[in-house]
């Protein structure tokens, strides 16, 4: 199978899940915070690492070899689609402030984060392949600003109850 059929089932729960819960998400989720110093290039590299994945499947092949690897690989890849699956059911509801602190966002500031980094493991993991676990890595390290970014605006957004939110509950996990 292509690696790249790997893709369809993220991007139907990504953007065709959250579209049919609430189409104000997908601007939401779409939105990135304001920038600063080094950030800029971490969005820099986010962009470039998340397009090279895409790209880079095409070239992959998953191979069902029955091995530890193939099947941490499918574990890691169905679980990151169920916790992104359950991220964005979560993410689509926010509260009266536009806050998101319920279900899953109950136990980790950035579901989604997470979600995207086991799913992607496990792409990495089922096509066998160093170089796409190395651009993954890529990603995650500059996701780790782009998220830096989103708690400093969500702290001048919402005030108070953001910092309260911080002091009970993780960034990750």
């Amino acid at each position: 199978m292509n690696g790249f059929f790997l893709l369809l089932p993220f991007l139907a729960v990504r953007f065709g899940l959250l579209g049919g819960l609430n189409k104000n998400a997908i601007r939401r989720a779409g939105y990135f915070a304001p920038l600063q110093g080094n950030e800029k290039i971490a969005y820099y590299i986010y962009q470039i690492s998340n397009i090279g994945m895409f790209i880079y499947l095409i070239f992959l092949k998953v191979t069902a070899d029955f091995s530890l690897q193939f099947y941490t690989g499918i574990i890691c890849y169905f679980l990151g689609l169920i916790l992104c699956a359950v991220s964005i059911v979560n993410f689509s509801a926010p509260d009266d402030c536009g806050m998101n602190v319920n279900g899953i966002y109950r136990f980790s500031r950035n579901p989604m984060y997470i979600a995207y980094f086991i799913c992607f493991i496990g792409m990495a993991l089922l096509t066998q392949s160093i170089a796409l676990f190395a651009i993954i890595l890529a990603f995650q390290i500059s996701a780790h600003w782009i998220i830096l970014s989103e708690e400093r605006w969500c702290m001048e957004k919402f005030g108070e109850p953001y910092k309260q939110y911080m002091k009970k509950v993780r960034r990750y996990i």
